[in-house]
């Protein structure tokens, strides 16, 4: 291991071997998403370089093939980030209000999608698809929490629950 390097918690490469098991050996890669997401989790909701590098280690494959993933899907994030409230703005919830319901939280918070509010404390994000189009619009709070039907309302009573809290579990 070089100076650069961080060594992963047993708790993360326990979550690791969970993953690992479900496919055949020479198939560990498999485990990428699962272990970039329990690993953001573990800091706090964001990755750095060395815990990619660290779980490439760990898999025995190549860095890039860990930041590919990394970087390909919306629900990793590299700097820390507030409660990510990720507001779906595909076909079905703009018909359904999700560019009125943008626009309002972006007036709400100060701030435009893809950035975080001063305090730290909110983080907006506009996205392609949250497949859940039979419940338009939608948003989602730290990859996890989805919220449907959405009107001003209603998220405008997300917000001030997250609000009252510090940074929920991502």
């Amino acid at each position: 291991m070089t100076d650069s390097q961080i060594e992963l918690s047993n708790e993360l490469k326990q979550h690791i071997e969970h993953w690992c098991d479900k496919f055949p050996p020479e198939q560990r890669r498999s485990a990428v998403v699962a272990a970039l997401l329990q690993a953001q989790e573990d800091n706090g909701g964001f990755l750095t370089g060395e815990i990619m590098n660290a779980i490439a280690s760990y898999l025995n494959i190549q860095p890039i093939e860990v930041f590919e993933v990394a970087t390909f899907f919306d629900m990793f994030e590299f700097e820390p980030v507030g409660n990510k409230i990720s507001i779906c703005t595909n076909v079905s919830c703009m018909l359904r209000g999700a560019d009125e319901l943008l626009a309002h939280v972006e007036q709400r918070l100060g701030i435009k999608a893809g950035e975080t509010t001063p305090d730290g404390k909110f983080t907006l994000r506009r996205v392609e698809c949250l497949a859940a189009c039979h419940i338009a619009p939608v948003c989602q709070v730290n990859n996890k929490q989805q919220h449907d039907n959405l009107t001003i309302d209603k998220i405008d009573a997300l917000i001030d629950g997250m609000d009252t809290t510090e940074r929920e579990a991502v």
